[in-house]
């Protein structure tokens, strides 16, 4: 049980000291989490509190690389909108 960090981490330091159990540490060229520490939060939070603080959307995955905070989470704009505004602004 395990989270990760991935490559879209902007090392905005919002994570590492909110993690209960020191997992999270700074690394080239984005955050890390050792997986040897992190519980997920499982027993003290009822939510990761990495995810829960980490503002980009996609930056913080479970096991199964699912987005804890998927496009769109925290925008509120969906995937399929932002693809279509992206490719009208492409189209300019």
């Amino acid at each position: 049980m395990a989270l990760e960090i991935v490559e879209s981490c902007v090392n905005c330091w919002a994570c590492e000291p909110l993690c209960p159990n020191q997992a999270i540490y700074e690394a080239k060229p984005h955050f890390m989490v050792d997986a040897n520490k992190c519980t997920e939060c499982a027993g003290d939070f009822a939510d990761a509190q990495c995810a829960a603080i980490c503002p980009v959307e996609g930056a913080i995955v479970n096991e199964r690389h699912e987005a804890l905070n998927p496009p769109g989470s925290l925008t509120g704009i969906s995937p399929a909108r932002w693809a279509a505004v992206q490719a009208e602004i492409a189209a300019r």
